[in-house]
């Protein structure tokens, strides 16, 4: 008799159900979340009928975690289901919105038993291809704290320093850059800005890490600082210099991180065997190619074809019809770590690449605006980059964009 597992997941407990194949409440327990509490559920599990030919399924409502982990290692199937899809569920039996974690619990067992071919199990991705999903969303989150950090600073920066923005304006990587953030820590306001020499800018343009053309550079950064400006009254210039100061401090931490977890990244990508296939792409290179292979995985039984990846990343549009309307629109609902650095991807593919660029423009000629050009076009490079991954080939041009009438390799290429 089959039986089917759902547990309500917390930070501190989880509770256990299981049904047979008749909705029948077969066994509950509430488990730590411990390895006592993992034992404990093993043993229910096994108590049920499970076994290494059989396993019982177990369905919950979050993709991470110790229990999750044990579970997946298990090698068991293991269905993350989305919390409102649960209400949802849990409405078809009762109007009245009660709720408890056993009831719950009960619900996502029955999700199993009733409908489990509507789900999808957690892929069995490698470890390695573990370890680089953990390296590159943590080097994606950095680079979004950075994001914030800078735009806190320079919102700051502008309500009494001006000059300063305007001194680094244009340069490469504005306020995160280097130079920028050791010039901020000794010129922290105009006042002090004012006093600053040649010899003290050139020194903590060094510190920065500056080698070349550091005295040119002090010399053009003075006389951009001392160029005359608004100024707030002393004392509140002399308060917002130290709030700048302690702004600066967390973006140095941020910048600090992103170039760490880049590198940490990167050479975790190059070791998988995916990475020459994912680079071969334009605008993919180590990082945001991790960041790719991170969402996708390397389990090629977790997308059935091209439109199931493409849905994923919310590069396909979604059609909504009812009786006389019709609309199709971009997915909103979607992997969004996925779906920014397929903006990225595309962006810079159509900056540099001729093909993607011809396609976009040829986009943009049909009427789409500068977002919907580029989500086809990433929509174009996923389907290209699911076909190379499942065949092992590498990214040509002819193959991605025939209608462009780009060559096709040779044969045995």
């Amino acid at each position: 008799m089959a039986v089917y597992c759902g547990i309500d997941w917390s930070e501190r407990h989880h509770d256990v159900a299981l049904v047979d194949e008749h909705g029948r409440l077969a066994a509950k327990g509430r488990i730590g979340d411990d390895l006592d509490g993992f034992t404990t559920l093993v043993e229910m599990l096994a108590a049920a009928g499970d076994n290494a030919e059989q396993p019982i399924p177990v369905a919950i409502e979050t993709p991470r975690g110790l229990l999750v982990a044990a579970l997946r290692a298990s090698g068991r199937r293991v269905y993350s289901i989305n919390p409102m899809a649960v209400a949802r569920y849990r409405e078809r039996h009762s109007v009245s919105r009660k709720k408890s974690d056993h009831a719950d619990a009960v619900v996502l067992a029955n999700i199993l038993r009733t409908d489990a071919h509507a789900h999808r199990p957690l892929p069995h991705d490698s470890e390695l291809v573990q370890a680089v999903a953990v390296l590159a969303r943590a080097h994606q989150d950095a680079t979004w704290r950075r994001t914030r950090a800078s735009n806190e600073l320079r919102s700051l920066l502008r309500e009494y320093f001006p000059t300063f923005l305007a001194a680094f304006n244009g340069r490469k990587g504005y306020l995160t850059s280097a130079d920028a953030r050791a010039v901020l820590a000794v010129a922290s306001t105009p006042a002090v800005a004012a006093k600053l020499s040649t010899t003290r800018i050139a020194a903590a343009l060094r510190r920065g890490g500056r080698r070349r053309g550091v005295e040119g550079l002090a010399a053009e950064l003075q006389q951009a600082l001392r160029r005359p400006q608004l100024r707030q009254p002393a004392v509140v210039e002399e308060a917002m210099g130290i709030q700048a100061l302690a702004l600066l401090a967390t973006l140095n931490v941020e910048c600090a991180s992103v170039d760490s977890l880049a590198g940490a990244a990167s050479e975790a990508f190059r070791q998988h065997p995916d990475h020459a296939i994912v680079t071969s792409f334009p605008g993919l290179a180590d990082v945001t190619g991790a960041r790719v292979l991170a969402e996708i995985g390397d389990d090629r039984a977790r997308f059935a074809d091209p439109r199931a990846l493409k849905a994923y990343a919310g590069a396909a549009p979604v059609t909504r019809a009812s009786g006389r309307s019709i609309s199709i629109t971009h997915r909103k609902v979607k992997n969004d770590r996925l779906a920014a650095v397929g903006y990225l991807w595309a962006f810079v593919a159509a900056t540099h690449a001729e093909p993607a660029k011809q396609h976009y423009q040829r986009r943009r000629d049909h009427g789409d605006r500068h977002p919907a050009a580029l989500r086809h076009l990433f929509n174009r490079l996923l389907g290209c980059l699911h076909h190379c991954l499942a065949t092992g080939q590498l990214y040509h041009p002819g193959k991605a964009f025939p209608m462009l009438g780009m060559p096709a390799p040779a044969a045995g290429q």
